[in-house]
């Protein structure tokens, strides 16, 4: 290790929920961090959910009333902290006779309105499935449902803005940089990292964090060469997206009849969201995709409800990833805990190593927090907690007033069309106005990439957002790949390449 190699305070490995949140948290209290990504960010796991900021209902039968009640109340904090990209959504749930009787499902919905002090959220309804429009997409036999409160989260928006925030704040972000060696020595750890084109940086930390999700246990085996680190439970959870099933703005969640739950969700304006399954997974973390089984299996949960048809020609695409659970021994994929656990390697006089594995994107900021509690001993004076009331960048407007965060934009910038200007807002809240800058007319946004995509955004999401490649933009940034042809993205990727080029034309290459 080199004599001039920086200090950090913290040194997080992984650029998903878990990593971003803790080191938002822990520069927001007065720590020196340096998070580093070996891919994008959210690129694993935290861009692969059902897309949910929910307490989890089924979670309630396994007992885990801790994480439901913390998920709970995680809901309206979230809500509060970024309510362009999280949203209050409606979910019904039919009743099916041969499976949960009524009463079960009516007492857990009860928990479910209760355990976590709603305030913001409706609370549960019941409903007459041959009298309300959430009926008319459903086989006749089914007649009565529960309707209850959730929201929505674009995910992998809410990693970019933990990042963004992060670095606001004066945190160092790198993305596609991985660390290829970490290795303490005394009260200090000594990081070897490979950036981009091969490019070489040392490092020191005094305290490590290894939230690197399907990676934690394979990266306390390579890079830090510990012997028989704790293991995980890799579970792959797999997802459809489907030509639009039903026209309100609902979402239904079914029961199957071997004990899961099976949720489908308006997507994209255009699409249904299917998800999603549970099975053990073996193989690499970075090339996970949906299997025939799997498809299978959730064309066979929309069909038990759905009176139409749902096949593999509805399929316009699909999505898989790996929860990288904490091995407790559960005979079952499904039962296995959601729950995070936190395991601290430190002997007296060492540098801390904090590894955090499981846990389920609603509860990062309370994992975040969690993680700096059982690192305050290495850091006696930092900060206090200060996420719960704290927002994310644009979501500084109250939760009921979307509405009007768009009619502000659209008369701002009145050649949006309202489609347009709602999906700027949905993105980037109060900053769309910073994306749009000073442009008078739509040709004032430079190129355009299929139907919505402009060379503004994408030099927006270049400059603030880490977006480095096409795939970045389109599938993690935004979702726009769906409205989108292959050949818009070929020419997404070139304006990219040539943007990047002419960058380090301009700083001389470094």
């Amino acid at each position: 290790m080199s004599i001039g190699a920086e200090i950090f305070d913290i040194a997080v490995i992984g650029g998903g929920v878990n990593g971003c949140g803790i080191a938002r948290d822990a520069v927001g209290r007065g720590l020196r961090v340096l998070l580093a990504e070996q891919s994008d960010l959210a690129s694993g796991t935290s861009s692969a959910s059902t897309k949910l900021i929910h307490g989890g209902l089924r979670y309630l039968e396994h007992y885990e009333f801790r994480l439901v009640r913390e998920a709970l109340i995680e809901r309206e904090v979230l809500l509060r902290a970024a309510p362009h990209i999280i949203w209050p959504l409606r979910f019904v749930l039919p009743h099916h006779k041969g499976l949960r009787p009524r009463w079960l499902v009516r007492l857990g919905l009860f928990l479910y309105d209760h355990l976590g002090g709603r305030k913001i959220l409706p609370p549960t309804r019941s409903i007459d499935l041959r009298h309300d429009a959430a009926g008319a997409p459903l086989k006749p036999g089914f007649t009565h449902a529960f309707e209850y409160s959730d929201c929505w989260v674009e995910d992998a928006r809410l990693v970019a803005l933990n990042a963004r925030d992060a670095a606001e704040r004066g945190a160092e972000i790198l993305v596609r940089t991985r660390c290829i060696e970490a290795r303490r020595a005394g009260d200090l750890w000594h990081l070897r990292l490979e950036g981009p084109g091969g490019l070489r940086r040392e490092i020191m930390a005094r305290a490590l964090v290894n939230a690197t999700g399907p990676w934690v246990s394979s990266f306390l085996g390579g890079a830090v060469g510990m012997n028989a680190p704790d293991k995980i439970r890799t579970v792959k959870g797999s997802h459809i997206v489907v030509e639009k099933l039903f026209d309100h703005d609902r979402a239904y969640i079914f029961q199957n009849a071997d004990g899961r739950i099976c949720f489908a969700i308006p997507y994209e304006q255009d699409f249904t969201l299917i998800g999603t399954t549970d099975a053990d997974y073996q193989g690499e973390p970075g090339k996970v995709a949906i299997s025939e089984s799997e498809t299978d299996y959730l064309l066979a949960a929309a069909n038990e409800y759905f009176q139409a048809s749902v096949t593999r020609a509805n399929i316009r695409w699909t999505y898989a990833g790996i929860r990288p659970l904490y091995d407790d021994g559960a005979s079952k994929a499904q039962d296995a805990t959601r729950d995070y656990v936190l395991k601290l390697e430190q002997n007296t006089g060492e540098a801390p190593l904090l590894s955090v594995f499981g846990g389920k994107i609603t509860t990062y900021r309370r994992l975040a927090e969690a993680a700096l509690e059982k690192l305050l001993p290495s850091f006696p004076k930092m900060g206090q907690p200060w996420t719960a009331t704290a927002t994310l960048p644009g979501g500084d407007f109250p939760v009921n007033a979307f509405a009007a965060q768009v009619g502000a934009i659209a008369k701002r910038y009145p050649f949006l069309e309202l489609r347009e200007a709602r999906r700027l807002v949905r993105a980037y809240g109060t900053r769309a106005a910073q994306l749009l800058g000073g442009a008078k007319t739509a040709a004032d946004l430079g190129r355009r990439f299929g139907p919505s995509l402009t060379a503004a955004e994408v030099n927006y999401l270049m400059d603030q957002e880490w977006a480095s490649c096409a795939d970045d933009i389109v599938w993690r940034r935004s979702k726009l790949g769906l409205h989108m042809s292959q050949g818009d993205q070929t020419a997404l990727q070139e304006y990219i390449s040539e943007v990047a080029g002419t960058a380090a034309v301009a700083s001389g290459g470094r």
